[in-house]
């Protein structure tokens, strides 16, 4: 079996942020039911462009992977009885919505523990079910901002910069499947279910860890540093080669006497400048500027590779294109395909969570709703003449 092919998660999720927390334990074989709204489509995310065509799109199959889909209207009697049905026989609701939405649609610990007691209710908000922003939408971009991310990012002269990719979505998503799973765990151990009240802004905030530390127990300033260096340990930071970037780190003072090797400095490694971290964080100013200058008269291959052979911590700052077929990418298999009706084959990165040595599986995201037969037959045991009259009651849409 696989890991969590034991557990069954109701997933009232869309978008990005909650079905990204919930693909990684679909790909570890927990069975996730996303419930899409039929008034709306389903998940939004079928729609997004700019690879979308009608209700499939890229981006909603890099997010929905090995997960089941029912279209239920949960704003009518007859689809809110089959979601309690759903809750019946699963282990979690899970849920990524406006924070003061859980409980206005019924679907929080207090409602639902009537019809399972160990039921677990994992909500992924913007801001939390609870505090002054409890009722405000949550968006990456918002949540870098004033969470200070912005403010830490870019060069010293530009504009405060968001991350190429909506890292508050996906780190709240993996924290919302760590919450749902230490819930299910807890409550497999004590029949007792719970609320998890999992937020973006949480998120945000506990990720600022060192800086937040430095700041609080010594008034640290963060500021924004140019080329991406490292705030303290130098020099750690992108570099311009003769035909393209790549970064040098030197985390240790072994590989700092390293490089004054390679760069036939040797005796940089003594001089009182730049001997010690504390040496070469004060006169950053002054060595900065001479690394430049040396590390502009050769290509990124001709300062990687000897720099890779002194074991010093280097590499090419890649593009997308580039990353996807670096050769450690291809070793550890993190590319992986899915057949689709409208798109044939699909590649996609692999989740990057590994338990065990056996390989997860992958199955294409699902359309909308096809799922409907098993779930509504097999799982909960509905016979046709059900079925039809919830539709005629408008369960389904």
């Amino acid at each position: 079996m696989k890991p969590l092919e034991d557990v069954r998660v109701v997933a009232v999720e869309q978008y990005g942020a909650g079905p990204f927390g919930s693909v990684h334990l679909a790909d570890l074989g927990a069975e996730i039911i996303k419930i899409e709204d039929p008034r709306v489509g389903g998940d939004v995310g079928r729609y997004v462009p700019p690879y979308a065509d009608g209700e499939d799109s890229l981006f909603f199959e890099a997010f929905n992977r090995n997960k089941s889909s029912l279209s239920l209207d949960l704003a009518t009697t007859a689809g809110r009885g089959v979601f309690e049905d759903l809750v019946k026989v699963s282990d979690a609701v899970y849920s990524n919505l406006r924070g003061d939405v859980p409980a206005k649609i019924k679907i929080t610990y207090d409602d639902l523990k009537h019809l399972n007691p160990a039921i677990v209710c994992c909500s992924l908000t913007g801001f939390g079910m609870t505090g002054p922003r409890s009722k405000e939408p949550g968006y990456d971009y918002v949540l870098q901002a004033l969470a200070g991310w912005m403010d830490l990012t870019g060069d010293p002269d530009g504009p405060p910069t968001k991350s190429g990719l909506s890292m508050v979505d996906y780190s709240g998503g993996f924290v919302a499947a760590i919450s749902l799973l230490a819930g299910i765990h807890a409550a497999r151990r004590d029949g007792v279910g719970m609320d998890c009240d999992v937020s973006l802004y949480d998120t945000a905030m506990g990720l600022l860890t060192y800086p937040a530390a430095w700041h609080l127990n010594a008034g640290f300033t963060p500021v924004r540093t140019r080329h991406s260096a490292h705030p303290s340990l130098v020099p750690f930071q992108a570099f311009e080669a003769k035909d393209g970037w790549f970064v040098v780190g030197c985390a240790k003072e072994k590989f700092w006497q390293r490089l004054t090797v390679v760069i036939d400095r040797p005796e940089w490694a003594e001089d009182e400048r730049f001997a010690t971290f504390a040496d070469r964080d004060r006169n950053r100013d002054v060595l900065i500027p001479l690394l430049e200058e040396i590390f502009v008269q050769r290509t990124v291959a001709e300062w990687v590779e000897p720099l890779q052979a002194a074991a010093v911590p280097t590499a090419r700052i890649n593009d997308v294109a580039a990353a996807m077929t670096e050769p450690h990418t291809i070793a550890r298999n993190l590319l992986v395909e899915t057949e689709h009706p409208r798109y044939g084959t699909v590649r996609q990165v692999a989740s990057p969570v590994r338990v065990g040595s056996e390989l997860p599986t992958y199955r294409r995201a699902p359309l909308r709703n096809e799922d409907a037969p098993r779930i509504l037959g097999e799982m909960l045991g509905y016979d046709s003449a059900a079925v039809s009259d919830l539709a005629d009651r408008g369960a389904f849409g």
